[in-house]
């Protein structure tokens, strides 16, 4: 039975005249467009409003605050500015302390990011590989002895 119910729509349907494509002018798709655009500008034509009044909120939130706020405020920005300090401190501490033990360049230590210590034993070990120069220091006698050429002097 239902598909007997079926078989009558889609004959309904079939013997029913097919209405015509609709075609617009540019007179009429200007107008469809320019409503539709009013709508939405609507929409939104409040926007520089609630704008002012959301800074205006956020201003008077501000002004609001009670001292105790502020003062926690203020507090918790001197302690990140402390411990940024200890961890420097530390940092520096440590350079010296590594330098010394390994006998090398404080100021090259501290260039280096990373461990201070793993740092300090590459600069050590990177010193011990380089060649050693002979002694500077000859007693103030020139190092390279002068000797006088054998070129003919024209007079």
């Amino acid at each position: 039975m239902p598909e007997e119910n079926t078989n009558a729509v889609d004959n309904a349907t079939q013997g029913a005249p097919a209405e015509p494509e609709r075609t617009f002018t540019q007179a009429e798709m200007d107008a469809i467009i320019g409503d539709r655009l009013k709508r939405e500008r609507a929409k939104y034509a409040d926007y520089e409003e609630l704008a002012r009044k959301a800074k205006a909120y956020d201003e008077a939130a501000e002004a609001s605050k009670s001292e105790l706020q502020k003062a926690v405020e203020e507090r918790d920005r001197y302690k990140a500015e402390v411990e940024q300090y200890r961890a420097e401190k530390e940092r520096a501490e440590a350079i010296a302390k590594a330098a010394a033990e390994h006998k090398v360049d404080a100021a090259m230590l501290a260039r280096m990011s990373g461990d201070v210590e793993e740092n300090a034993i590459f600069l050590a070990q990177k010193a011990a590989e380089t060649p050693k120069y002979g002694d500077m220091h000859d007693g103030g006698e020139n190092p390279v002895p002068s000797k006088k050429t054998d070129i003919p002097m024209i007079f």
